[in-house]
């Protein structure tokens, strides 16, 4: 196994999956590191080029773990909101049902 060209492959899916904010490939794209890193590290002394391609998987993995706390965040205000406005969003569905239907309740 080439280590360095797994490696660039591996920055290349995780950097396109950043840019995709594709959650489930940079999940699998994870998974993968955490098996296949401690198996290449025990084939010996990495090169300096290899050096040089792990620690750019090691900053985007950075990357994609800012971009994945991010979106959480994101998502925690978004539900917040909903939450916060739930009874005004309750009652402009039940206004608008009414005014489709001409019932009351």
């Amino acid at each position: 196994m080439d280590r360095q060209r797994t490696l660039l492959q591996l920055a290349q899916k995780m950097s396109a999956a950043i840019a995709s904010q594709d959650w489930n490939t940079l999940a699998a794209i994870n998974t993968l590191m955490g098996t296949a890193l401690p198996q290449m590290a025990a084939q010996g002394p990495w090169s300096s080029s290899e050096r040089a391609a792990l620690s750019a998987l090691r900053g985007l993995h950075e990357q994609a773990v800012q971009a994945c706390n991010a979106a959480t965040e994101d998502l925690g205000r978004r539900l917040h909101d909903m939450q916060a406005n739930k009874e005004g969003w309750l009652a402009y569905a039940l206004d608008s049902e009414q005014l489709e239907t001409g019932i009351q309740a």
